[in-house]
């Protein structure tokens, strides 16, 4: 460097920051290898590498200039407030840091249980903990980064000591204020430990049949059947009674029902449902039943029973066997149909009255 040349402090610094994200891509690349090759061989833990990986390219980085920062002089211009930003975007990224950890810990355990298998009650099970207790972890890791955000503020400390003398006003009031965002974070955390729902249950609320699509921290989405999506909060379920089709199994029974005449034979339709469900392949086998549960003064009514290996297919069966029926019974006992009687001679009074009115009319001038 020739003699009297130096670097003013702003440009010095200056190549020092460019010099350390250098230095910081290069690290977060070499890192980023030899973490993907040794944790390969675990699954769960590759996971969450991976996902924390991007990540910390940028946290690297801003560690590296807030480094740059300290080592500046005090008198250059803006560092303070230079300094306090970088130090707000390194909470930042470590609160992301942190969710990005907790939402692969959450992918991993998932994928070690997938539910692409007929029996996939305990993966649903493990499914919905560990997205819920995520949520809910990712939900605290959020509001402790603002919070210590706030305290790199002078002002906000003083305001936080203000408070602190008038908490019991300030908590009752604010415990009201959240008291819905609180109940349902709670309820959260007692869906993810008891398990009344869970991802892809079959649930009937307030009328609607639909699978559980999502579990968040505050609600729950219900994917309609018409895919229409139900939004739910988790403190309804806590406090309301609802139906679940998949509790302990998919397995599920479904009904048809069928109006016929009373000269309808019963042995005949038992073997033809028989027949019917020999062939159909929702059917899996457990139940075959066909009762006459109520008679009325002109029909009679007939009860299938069948059963399928979830709701889906109930439906299907229900309704092929339904139309079969029908169709069987509209083929060999067309008279067995329900129909209205009438007492001998009602017709021709029926046609007599029918017909008063055009006799009157021809006689009419």
């Amino acid at each position: 460097m020739p003699e009297g040349f130096e670097l003013s402090p702003g440009f010095a610094t200056a190549v020092a920051a460019l010099f350390a994200i250098t230095l910081a891509a290069i690290a977060h690349r070499i890192i980023a290898i030899v973490l993907r090759r040794a944790t390969a061989p675990l699954p769960v833990v590759h996971t969450v590498v991976l996902a924390c990986i991007p990540v910390m390219r940028v946290l690297l980085p801003l560690i590296a200039l807030q480094m740059v920062w300290q080592a500046a002089g005090n008198d250059l211009l803006y560092i303070g407030g230079i300094r306090h930003i970088n130090g707000l975007a390194i909470i930042a990224g470590a609160c992301w840091l942190l969710i990005a950890a907790i939402g692969g810990l959450a992918n991993g355990i998932i994928a070690q249980h997938p539910a692409d298998v007929e029996d996939n009650l305990t993966a649903r099970r493990i499914a919905t903990q560990a997205r819920v207790l995520s949520r809910t972890a990712m939900t605290g890791v959020v509001m402790a980064g603002l919070a210590l955000m706030l305290m790199t503020f002078p002002g906000a400390r003083q305001v936080g000591a203000s408070l602190l003398a008038s908490a019991g006003v300030v908590g009752i009031v604010a415990g009201i204020a959240a008291r819905p965002v609180f109940s349902n974070i709670i309820a959260g955390l007692q869906i993810a430990l008891a398990q009344p729902i869970r991802i892809d249950d079959v649930l009937i609320i307030e009328g609607e049949w639909g699978r559980v699509e999502e579990i968040t921290s505050t609600y729950v989405v219900l994917r309609i059947w018409d895919e229409r999506r139900l939004i739910i909060p988790l403190q309804w379920f806590i406090e309301h009674p609802f139906q679940n089709w998949t509790r302990t199994s998919s397995e599920i029974l479904g009904t048809v029902f069928l109006f016929a005449d009373y000269r309808l034979p019963l042995d005949p339709l038992r073997a033809e449902l028989q027949r019917i469900l020999e062939t159909a392949p929702e059917w899996d086998k457990r139940v075959s039943v066909l009762q006459l549960t109520d008679v009325t003064e002109r029909t009679i009514q007939i009860r299938v029973l069948v059963s399928a290996r979830s709701s889906g297919l109930a439906f299907d069966l229900r309704c092929r066997v339904r139309e079969a029926l029908v169709t069987f019974i509209q083929r060999e006992y067309p008279d067995c149909l329900p129909q209205v009687r009438m007492p001998a001679g009602a017709e021709d009074l029926k046609t007599a009255a029918g017909n008063l009115p055009a006799t009157r009319a021809m006689n009419m001038p």
